[in-house]
């Protein structure tokens, strides 16, 4: 017997009693490492949009990418699948991305998470006065990428964090 994500109908056979049971079997897929050992990324956004864009950005750049839609699902995945390297948004329901990243950084099984920050913010001068690598290293992120920059740069970014590439 299989047990798929959705509905399954089970019938009992012991006794050849004529019970049946209806499960409803819910879970996430996590993918943790691939066989060819490719990173791990965990984008913790709930902008559903850049999460697949990103997301499929990632992919083709051979990472294994994982996604959570707010603070607490990171936080949670996090812990299970150790991620090497978070893009975690800083605007977020339920749980900010700073209030993320302290509960990260309190867990010493996940605490040296290297987690980079996204946002929307800095388009303008006056939203970008806060917004920067400083606050970001001072949050305990290793730096901060807007949403809005090209992919590849994103993408470069985070390959040079995980001593990847070299910068220039």
């Amino acid at each position: 017997m299989a047990i798929r994500p959705g509905k399954n109908l089970i019938s009992s056979l012991l006794g050849r009693g004529k019970s049946t049971f209806l499960i409803e079997v819910v879970y996430d897929i996590i993918l943790i490492m691939d066989k060819d050992g490719k990173q791990v990324i965990l984008i913790v956004d709930d902008d559903d949009n850049f999460r697949e864009i990103l997301k499929a950005k990632l992919e083709v750049e051979s990472f294994v990418v994982n996604e959570a839609v707010d603070g607490q699902d990171g936080l949670e995945k996090t812990k299970a699948i150790k991620p090497d390297l978070i893009v975690l948004d800083i605007r977020m329901p339920k749980m900010s991305g700073v209030q993320t990243l302290l509960r990260i950084k309190e867990d010493a099984e996940i605490a040296n998470t290297k987690v980079i920050f996204s946002t929307n913010f800095g388009e303008n001068q006056q939203d970008s006065f806060w917004l920067d690598d400083k606050f970001a290293k001072e949050a305990g992120a290793i730096g901060y990428v807007k949403k809005t920059d090209d992919l590849n740069l994103i993408v470069g970014r985070i390959k040079q964090e995980l001593g990847l590439v070299t910068s220039k």
